[in-house]
């Protein structure tokens, strides 16, 4: 958010779903990450009145069919594993599991994160996508970041996401394409 609003300073008064009063767990029932950005903005434009921009991220894994995708978030839970220790690493477990069902295994392990946002300004809607292509490692490394940051190495790097740190990953993510997107067309 600090970041957006450094961006459009000047231009538009950023808020948060905090800044407006917005406490609701807002459905994400989509099943694309536009469908679901645009379910999360219609919601508070529908609740309170404002024109906003939402997003939806997750990562898509190519042998998996770009599963998780969308349930991302939620993919442990998904397949019946409990959350322990961490969503995140419960997530994590799965996933890699999924991949590599054997220790012979040797799968495609080419993935990219994407972001899609949804823009609802003036009366219509716009779409700002942002893809980040990597590939997915067997152990974890990094303390840096959330969700599969630890397992994620995005192309022209040798580091994980979680080992990247704050600053390089917020320059190159999925997410920063997207905003860089957002932030030129509202400029």
């Amino acid at each position: 958010m600090e970041e957006i609003r450094s961006m459009l300073a000047g231009k538009f008064d950023v808020k948060s779903l905090s800044d407006i009063g917005c406490t609701a767990d807002i459905p994400e029932t989509g099943t694309t990450f536009r469908q679901n950005a645009l379910q999360k903005a219609q919601y508070v434009k529908d609740h309170f009145g404002y024109d906003c921009f939402a997003d939806d991220s997750g990562l898509q894994v190519h042998a998996l069919g770009d599963e998780p995708g969308v349930y991302s978030a939620r993919y442990a839970r998904m397949h019946g594993v409990d959350e322990v220790p961490t969503k995140d690493a419960a997530n994590m477990q799965v996933l890699l599991s999924k991949l590599w069902p054997s220790a012979e295994s040797a799968p495609d392990t080419s993935a990219c994160f994407r972001t899609s946002i949804a823009l609802i300004y003036e009366g219509a809607t716009h779409y700002f996508d942002g893809i980040v292509e990597g590939h997915i490692i067997r152990e974890r490394r990094g303390s840096e970041g959330f969700g599969y940051d630890p397992i994620f190495v995005p192309r022209g790097y040798d580091q994980t996401f979680a080992e990247l740190g704050a600053d390089i990953k917020n320059g190159i993510s999925h997410r920063a394409r997207a905003v860089a997107k957002l932030v030129e067309f509202l400029g």
